[in-house]
């Protein structure tokens, strides 16, 4: 993807934008969040954040 300098108008070559996602699926953050007892921990041991562990779940119906 070309993508222009804001401040010199060069064209800069880049590879992709911004993080991969995460293909997690909710039965393994569910899961996880049980065993471990709570949000945090469970995100700690996924290895994301708790924003994305309740982006998982408010996509599937678990958090209103």
């Amino acid at each position: 993807m070309l993508v222009t300098c804001r401040n010199c108008g060069e064209k800069v070559t880049v590879n992709g934008l911004g993080r991969k996602p995460l293909p997690m699926p909710v039965i393994k953050v569910y899961d996880t969040i049980r065993e471990k007892g709570s949000i945090r921990a469970a995100a700690q041991e996924l290895g994301c954040s708790r924003a994305y562990i309740y982006k998982v779940l408010k996509a599937n119906g678990g958090v209103r």
